[in-house]
């Protein structure tokens, strides 16, 4: 009887230290989230396939790769738009500075920020199905940049399914 009490006892600790395990990390994930959407940085996004570059001028003077899970990238090489739900886009930016090897190149700095869309056309079906995240040090921005996010893809990208980048060749 003394054993059963010992492994009830133990079970219900573990529980305990379970359930503390599983507040916790659902704090850390709402602090983690974009504010508006909910968006996360995806675990392993940067083993995901590069989709396309670019280079921003100022005000912003970016280097920028945009990389996309198997959905996407499987979207981009067949063509398909919209893009389907489980659609996942990361843009990284950094800083552009000059090459120390080859002065002609422009290399990538400090890093600026990481961007994520997301396709869920029922959950974001306000956003024409996609939900954004924009961090910068791993933490999201405020509200009111997120605010911003929709406004400027529809007003410039509504034909592409509000997605910006096209597929490098």
């Amino acid at each position: 009887m003394r054993s059963l009490y010992l492994l009830l006892s133990a079970a219900a600790g573990v529980s305990a230290a379970l359930a503390m395990m599983v507040v916790a990390e659902s704090k850390a994930s709402a602090e983690a989230a974009s504010p508006i959407y909910g968006v996360t940085i995806p675990e392993g996004y940067r083993q995901w396939e590069l989709i396309g570059v670019a280079q921003e001028a100022e005000p912003l003077n970016e280097l920028r790769a945009v990389l996309g899970n198997a959905t996407a990238i499987k979207a981009y090489r067949e063509g398909t738009l919209p893009f389907p739900d489980g659609t996942v886009l990361a843009k990284l930016a950094w800083k552009h500075v000059q090459s120390p090897e080859f002065e002609p190149a422009s290399v990538p700095g400090a890093a600026t920020t990481i961007q994520i869309m997301v396709k869920d056309s029922k959950k974001y079906a306000a956003t024409g199905g996609w939900g954004f995240g924009r961090f910068v040090d791993g933490k999201p921005v405020d509200e009111a940049q997120h605010q911003t996010c929709f406004a400027c893809h529809e007003a410039r990208v509504k034909g592409h399914d509000y997605v910006f980048t096209r597929f490098a060749p």
